[in-house]
């Protein structure tokens, strides 16, 4: 498996040791995941001088600051990762549900940075990437090649981003403004859905030796830190609204497939607390309900296949949300008609001002959390929690086309009120899948086509995901890197 970056030793000595004279010279230190998991263990001393730091410059300080408790600021540290509550106003169910908010991450505002620190870092460590002459290649719909061009930025390596030409304009705005060279900006064919065209161009690309592809659909890196990091920042908040009230129960955590790294998170969460683990996908491509294909526009969620990072034998439901839904509830989000409707409503202004922190994706989140708190009949003591990977300022290209291709051209106080009953309080127990042996093993087994047929993984590294073992296994990796971090550390003298 150590195509998929999980090496423990040294896999080339010049390698690695280009990489420390490299950082050495640029003043970078790695944090360790057990750091990123609980910032508190940072010296006093990094934390008080990112006081001074921009969390948006390229500044390799900024590594941090990948973690879930940066404050509203983005610049200090909160007790707790921002999170909101969402009202049974807004949603129409009892059970709480508890969106912890994504766009409080450097750089990119977005979670997946996390993700792209958790590929390369332990490649750096372990001697599989020269800084000195590797290219990182982060193939994504957008968000995780946007954290992979900041992370490579700020680690002084080369990232080259490679995502569909369909994405929002915000994302490759930003991208235009981070990569070395606008050649470092690869369009595939499509959109959303066309995730293979990004494995197409990799393939190629890969045949250059100097070319280092990092999978995030690939890369268990991507799985164990929203397992250690991810998850344990949830349960945190989990934990703090039980002391408050000890009739809670954390029942499931919701989040869309993607890459399936936040679902890490879920494994986590299911130890030490017996949540269910709800995976999202978009009902105009619902491939893990129906095994079917499609277009949609719920941008960042990916489709098509089953990553080979999603522990699916523990996953418990899967749910279809539909773009229609995502793309007017957006609308509803970030205009005035759609606030004043929620205001009328009962929604508070501090729910209110939450809103615009929630990207397409996130509400696909929202939307499958209500969906699968209907299904299993979720009460008033029931707690279902899940991310808004991102916010709304990544996709406000989005609102005018939404509104052109859903209430045409214009949106106002009628359209407001039936997009919240059609798609909130309306929203239905249709496409919610709950998973025991056989839907499990079904979704397994369609992994195949993807990674032994196409990608060429060996049918016994793909086999060996179905037993839980090889998942507890892959833990005990966390404490191994985190020793390798700190060794690096040491031999550039800047620990």
């Amino acid at each position: 498996m150590t195509q998929f970056g999980l090496e423990t030793a040294i896999a080339d000595r010049s390698c690695y040791d280009h990489a420390v004279t490299r950082f050495r010279e640029a003043r970078i230190v790695l944090p360790t995941f057990a750091q990123l998991a609980e910032p508190a263990l940072v010296p006093a001393e990094t934390r008080a001088a990112l006081a001074g730091v921009d969390p948006d410059a390229a500044d390799p300080r900024n590594l941090f600051r990948v973690h879930w408790y940066n404050d509203a600021t983005r610049r200090g540290q909160g007790a707790l990762p921002e999170y909101v509550v969402l009202p049974e106003a807004l949603t129409g169910i009892k059970a709480k549900i508890v969106v912890a908010l994504g766009d409080r991450f450097p750089m990119i505002h977005a979670h997946k940075v996390l993700a792209a620190y958790a590929c390369l870092a332990p490649r750096i460590v372990t001697g599989q990437f020269d800084p000195t002459r590797h290219k990182a290649l982060w193939p994504s719909t957008g968000n995780y090649c946007r954290g992979g061009v900041a992370i490579s930025r700020i680690m002084n390596c080369h990232g080259v981003a490679i995502l569909p030409a369909g994405m929002s304009d915000e994302r490759f705005h930003w991208l235009e403004r981070w990569v070395v060279d606008p050649a470092d900006i690869i369009r595939t064919p499509g959109t959303e859905s066309n995730v293979k065209e990004i494995y197409d161009a990799c393939a190629v690309l890969s045949k250059d030796p100097a070319h280092v592809v990092l999978n995030q659909f690939s890369e268990f890196g991507n799985y164990l830190s929203h397992y250690a990091v991810t998850g344990r920042a949830l349960g945190h908040i989990f934990e703090t609204l039980r002391a408050a009230d000890p009739s809670l129960r954390l029942s499931a955590f919701v989040s869309a497939t993607g890459s399936a790294g936040t679902l890490g998170a879920g494994d986590w969460l299911k130890d030490r607390h017996g949540a269910r683990i709800v995976a999202a996908e978009a009902l105009e491509c619902p491939t893990m309900l129906y095994n079917g294909f499609g277009e949609h526009n719920i941008q960042g969620i990916g489709d098509k296949h089953i990553p080979l990072i999603h522990n699916v034998t523990n996953t418990d439901v899967a749910v279809a949300v539909s773009d229609r839904a995502t793309d007017q509830l957006f609308v509803l989000f970030n205009t005035e008609p759609g606030r004043a409707l929620l205001r009328a409503r009962g929604v508070g202004e501090a729910v209110l001002a939450a809103l615009p922190h929630f990207g397409l994706s996130s509400i696909c989140n929202v939307l499958a959390a209500i969906k699968t708190a209907k299904t299993l009949d979720l009460g008033a003591h029931d707690v279902i929690v899940t991310v808004a990977t991102d916010g709304a300022a990544l996709y406000g290209s989005e609102i005018p086309k939404a509104k052109v291709k859903h209430f045409g051209g214009s949106f106002d106080a009628a359209q407001a009120a039936e997009a919240f009953a059609r798609h909130l309080i309306g929203a239905s127990t249709e496409h919610v899948l709950p998973m025991g042996p056989v839907e499990r093993r079904r979704i397994f087994n369609l992994g195949y086509f993807t990674w032994v047929e196409q990608q060429g993984v060996s049918l016994a590294d793909f086999e060996a995901r179905r037993d839980q073992a090889f998942w507890r296994g892959l833990r005990a990796l966390l404490p191994l890197w985190d020793a390798m971090i700190a060794e690096f550390n040491g031999r550039t003298g800047l620990a």
